[in-house]
């Protein structure tokens, strides 16, 4: 089979498409034969060297990828004869081989999918539908509330956006460029904005005193941080909520969150919210957390509410699709497809 290998970390060209044998799965695994495989940010950062929320870097040569879907075509011992021929999601941890024509793991990651949900929209869901689905978990959503998404036109701004459309809230995203604001707005926002444009926060408060009575935003889902999410943070009224997840931003604070003292969020009159970590595995619930925002992503898909934004890149061109998502080339989930 072919796949995805890292021999040494660094640039993207280090991704290297290579044939390799197909996994054996051991006892209480499964094999899927890989129809898309997730691409992630953390993905840049792992090539990279830099471990990030990991517990270590994988030993090299490695093949990337955690987020997979596709069909079982190989069971080992103690596995449940029916999910032969399955078709299947599955976020596969820690262990990496997602960027690969098969991939192996527990039969316990498995969801089975319906056939009307396309297998890349679905890798969506397993990885960025579940963090959404998370970030949910700290704030709640009405037709009262004025929401700003930064990076609307990522993957988790995409659900962002159309969770909030759904619950009735007005939503503002923001997006670098005139072909991802117009995603946006067709995404369902009320306003798309240009960040790249300095007069944009003008623009949003334009907006809200003439469409919406000079009402103040209420929430700001931030996963950039940097110039844009500092901007948005300032458009937030007292009682306001800021949800951080993310700090992927341009300028001063690029490379690390937006946080804000004491005092001078109290100054302001609002509430800073870090989401990532054990809170959110606590606020999920459930025997196993993880499971249960999975499970809740694609419920949001079957109902409608989640219609994931996907870029297909093909296997082979790894490299190009992590250059992509490092240069904000995309637009919603970068997926590979064998």
């Amino acid at each position: 089979m072919h796949a995805i290998r890292l021999h040494a970390f660094g640039p993207a060209e280090n991704l290297r498409y290579e044939e390799v044998p197909a996994p054996v799965p051991a006892p209480g695994q499964v094999r899927i034969a890989v129809a898309a495989a997730g691409v992630h940010l953390l993905d840049t950062a792992l090539r990279e060297g830099m471990r990030g929320p990991l517990p270590e870097l994988p030993a090299l040569p490695t093949i990337p990828g955690r987020e997979v879907a596709g069909t079982v075509d190989a069971l080992g011992e103690d596995v449940d004869p029916s999910w032969l021929g399955r078709r299947v999601v599955a976020h596969i941890g820690f262990a990496p081989g997602g960027y690969a024509e098969a991939t192996v793991t527990e039969v316990s990651r498995l969801h089975e999918l319906p056939e009307e949900l396309d297998f890349a929209e679905a890798v969506a869901l397993i990885g960025t539908g579940r963090t959404t689905m998370g970030i949910l978990r700290f704030t709640e959503l009405t037709p009262e509330s004025v929401v700003i998404v930064p990076a609307a036109a990522g993957g988790i701004g995409t659900l962002l956006t159309q969770y909030a459309e759904h619950r009735g809230a007005t939503v503002v995203g923001l997006a670098g460029g005139p072909e991802k604001t117009a995603r946006v707005r067709a995404n369902g926002a009320d306003l798309a904005v240009d960040y790249t444009d300095p007069a944009w926060p003008d623009e949003v408060r334009a907006y809200l005193k003439e469409r919406h009575d000079d009402r103040r935003a209420t929430v700001v889902f931030d996963g950039v941080g940097g110039d844009a999410g500092l901007a948005a943070v300032d458009l937030l009224g007292p009682g306001g909520v800021h949800v951080v997840f993310g700090w992927s931003g341009k300028g001063p604070h690029d490379g690390e969150p937006l946080t804000f003292t004491d005092e001078e969020l109290a100054e302001r009159g609002i509430t800073q919210l870090n989401v990532l970590g054990p809170e959110m595995m606590r606020r999920a619930g459930g025997d196993n957390p993880v499971r249960t925002l999975e499970l809740a992503a694609l419920a949001e898909a079957a109902t409608g509410h989640f219609t994931p934004a996907v870029q297909r890149f093909p296997l082979a061109e790894a490299a190009a699709a992590h250059r992509a998502l490092e240069n904000r080339g995309t637009m919603g989930k970068v997926v590979l497809l064998p």
